[in-house]
């Protein structure tokens, strides 16, 4: 019996419209609240903290299936793509908890 799967999904955000931090604050707590609620993700800005058109998010789901885990992070990342912001490079990992131990 398998352990579970934990995915994460790292991506570069590119906000052209914005003009400030406190306006790009304010556009990642309304993603981060989305990401969480219909993935059920945890979400943290990584990179690009001091940059006012920039960001790097970093997601992770934990699922029991491979496959269902697939399916969130094929989610979550349709649902960055049909944003108002750019969206640049994407990186995907899936980690059997078993392979941990």
């Amino acid at each position: 019996m398998g352990a579970g799967y934990v995915g994460i999904l790292s991506a570069e955000l590119h906000f052209p419209e914005n003009g400030s931090l406190k306006g790009k604050r304010k556009e990642l707590l309304s993603l981060k609240a989305q990401l969480q609620r219909r993935f059920g993700a945890s979400v943290a800005e990584v990179d690009h903290h001091e940059l006012w058109q920039r960001s790097r998010v970093t997601l992770s789901c934990v699922a029991r299936g491979h496959r269902e885990l697939g399916e969130l992070l094929d989610g979550a990342e349709r649902y960055l793509s049909g944003q108002a912001f750019e969206l640049g490079g994407i990186e995907r990992e899936v980690v059997a908890l078993e392979d941990l131990w």
